[in-house]
């Protein structure tokens, strides 16, 4: 499966949840996607829920916050 450009799918936008990575088109946050799924809510669950959702956009959040961990700088 090729990997999700989570710039497709993943904004910032000052005036939306005060600047927090949001998906597009909706308000929800990447923080939003990744408590879900670490408090085990399956991808299937969380589009039950909010249906705005897919499994591109669920799996955008993950590559974001993969290419978060992976430029963060180690003092």
């Amino acid at each position: 499966m090729p990997q999700v450009d989570y710039k497709e799918y993943i904004e910032v936008i000052p005036e939306i949840r005060f600047g927090k990575p949001v998906l597009k088109g909706t308000r929800i946050t990447v923080y939003d996607v990744l408590q879900w799924l670490a408090s085990g809510m399956n991808h299937e669950a969380i589009i039950a829920d909010f249906p705005q959702l897919n499994e591109e956009k669920i799996l955008a959040c993950l590559s974001y916050a993969a290419n978060k961990e992976r430029i963060i700088k180690v003092a």
